[in-house]
């Protein structure tokens, strides 16, 4: 048994001597005989014997108060549950470039950077007790939101990224050094980045090999994802009515460096072409990246107040009416 307040019980014993004080300070009503010698010869009745019943009981009810003020409770089951352990930053290309409709959902043509959206809000979903952020570049690189637990919100920002929100580009060695400053900090067991592009780095001050060295100092790891289909692929376009055309275009991927971020930090690289095997990757990076600890959580108790009340209460009742009636006093 514990004590919500167990401040409360350390203040009874002074608040008891108080009250005890107070009782012995009253004096005693006596009756004056010229002798005594009749009184020595009778032997003292059961009453005279337990005539400190009621005052003892008192005592006993107002201590059961002060335990029940206290808040007594007893554990029915400390919550422990398993969880990862794991910061993970979600890295995701928004250029230009993932405008191209080689992946296909529900049987239609569907935009990479769509795609790769639905797939990670699937792995999100797979990751509830990991603290979770969100990285997107193209020319520059920004926080869509830092490590949270609240996934709600990070998929809320994750469905603001958009194609065209930023200028032109693919800053993959600015979109590492952003997973980094969110990562540098976190004390989890396990902190990794996923990075997804379907370019080169063309656009950032920051070298993705240098950047990944720096990953690797803080113990971060990065698996490298490169999306897209190889050869041309269907790029959206707009004829002079205004109508949607499809141009075939090749997208050049920097796989040597993507496989090289990975390889430094102790990560991995994957290719995805379709969306099947997009999920398949997340699916595997999720295994990959189990490392289980008990984690203590809040506990459930189960409150004893009310049987230390009702106690008290009976005490209390059991003391009135004995005071009242076997031992009751002459004033």
């Amino acid at each position: 048994m514990i004590f919500k307040d167990p401040w409360v019980i350390l203040i009874a014993p002074l608040v008891l001597g108080l009250v005890i004080l107070a009782k012995n300070r009253q004096g005693v009503t006596v009756f004056r005989f010229s002798s005594t010698d009749i009184a020595e010869s009778v032997k003292p009745t059961w009453k005279v014997r337990f005539r400190k019943v009621p005052y003892i009981l008192r005592l006993l009810s107002l201590m059961l108060f002060f335990i029940a003020l206290a808040g007594p409770r007893s554990v029915l089951e400390e919550t422990v549950h398993k969880t990862e352990g794991i910061d993970i930053v979600l890295a995701i290309d928004s250029s230009g470039s993932m405008a191209a409709e080689d992946f296909v959902m529900n049987n239609q043509r569907v935009n990479r950077l769509a795609i790769v959206k639905k797939v990670v809000e699937e792995f999100v979903a797979e990751r509830k007790d990991d603290r979770l952020g969100l990285v997107a570049f193209a020319k520059l690189a920004y926080t869509v939101s830092p490590l949270t637990t609240d996934h709600d919100w990070l998929l809320t920002n994750l469905e603001r990224v958009e194609l065209g929100m930023m200028e032109d580009g693919t800053a993959v060695g600015s979109a590492i050094v952003s997973s980094v400053a969110r990562l540098r900090e976190s004390d989890a067991k396990s902190k990794v980045v996923i990075l997804l592009t379907d370019g080169i780095n063309n656009s950032g001050k920051t070298d993705p090999l240098d950047a990944a060295r720096v990953a690797e100092a803080y113990g971060i790891k990065i698996y490298t994802i490169g999306a897209g289909s190889e050869g041309e692929v269907p790029f959206p376009a707009t004829d002079m009515w205004g109508r949607k055309v499809y141009q075939r275009a090749v997208i050049k991927l920097d796989e040597k460096m993507l496989r090289e971020v990975a390889d430094i930090t102790g990560g991995k690289y994957f290719r995805a072409t379709d969306a099947e095997s997009l999920r398949e990757i997340y699916g595997e990076i999720d295994k990959l990246e189990k490392v289980k600890i008990d984690e203590h959580g809040f506990r459930e108790y189960r409150e004893l107040f009310g049987y230390f009340l009702i106690a008290a209460l009976m005490v209390l009742t059991t003391e009135t009416v004995l005071a009242n009636t076997f031992f009751l006093g002459i004033p």
